[in-house]
């Protein structure tokens, strides 16, 4: 396996930390979000950005062995968990008057920037492509699992229409896509818009998988 430092080094880290980082504040913007009806304080709405944007990536981490995970190593992850939990606390009027689309497609944005990015880097750690699909998902849909367990709510990635399964194939196509050349950044690329794509066309024509009728 690589050492850390050949995997700092890598060609395909830049995209990895600039997917990481753009992710981690949507994703901490949201998680902050969310605290507001919730009615949590200050803390509580911190914790549930943190949470939110790093979960899943820390989730991925643990189980590759890249120990302790990156996100909390790093300090400029949770610096962009707190910025982003800071905007929704300092700008909360404004951010409550964001349309519910723009939130869905923002979170449809940061689901495909964690599904790539948790794929990159289970690459980069030699996991099977099949694993690094289903740790790729696992970054995506980890954070928001956490916060709505935080909520005590079904946690949305077991209740919503095309959630995981959008992470899930855009982490799929981007595999394929390396299987067949196609250089990393543009493989990456694809797998994001795959995922992007089908989470908003099915929140827009409201596809569901099947669900067993009692």
């Amino acid at each position: 396996m690589q050492t850390e430092t050949q995997l700092v080094n890598s060609p395909s880290n830049g995209l990895l930390f600039a997917a990481d980082m753009a992710g981690t504040l949507l994703f901490a913007i949201e998680g902050a979000e969310a605290a507001i009806p919730g009615n949590l304080d200050l803390l509580g709405l911190m914790v549930l950005a943190f949470s939110t944007a790093l979960a899943g990536g820390i989730f991925r981490d643990l189980l590759i062995g890249a120990v302790p995970p990156s996100s909390l190593r790093d300090w400029r992850y949770s610096a962009m968990a707190f910025t982003g939990a800071a905007i929704v606390f300092l700008l909360y009027r404004f951010v409550q008057g964001i349309p519910r689309e723009t939130i869905l497609v923002l979170d449809a944005v940061g689901l495909s920037l964690f599904a790539v990015a948790g794929t990159e880097k289970a690459l980069l750690y030699k996991m099977h492509p099949f694993i690094a699909v289903l740790l790729g998902t696992v970054t995506a849909v980890g954070g928001g699992t956490v916060r709505d367990l935080f909520l005590a709510r079904v946690p949305l990635v077991l209740r919503s229409d095309i959630y995981a399964t959008a992470a899930m194939a855009g982490a799929a196509v981007m595999i394929l896509s390396r299987k067949l050349k196609v250089p990393p950044m543009w493989s990456a690329l694809l797998g994001g818009v795959v995922c992007f794509t089908l989470r908003v066309v099915s929140l827009w024509r409201h596809w569901n998988l099947p669900k067993v009728i009692g």
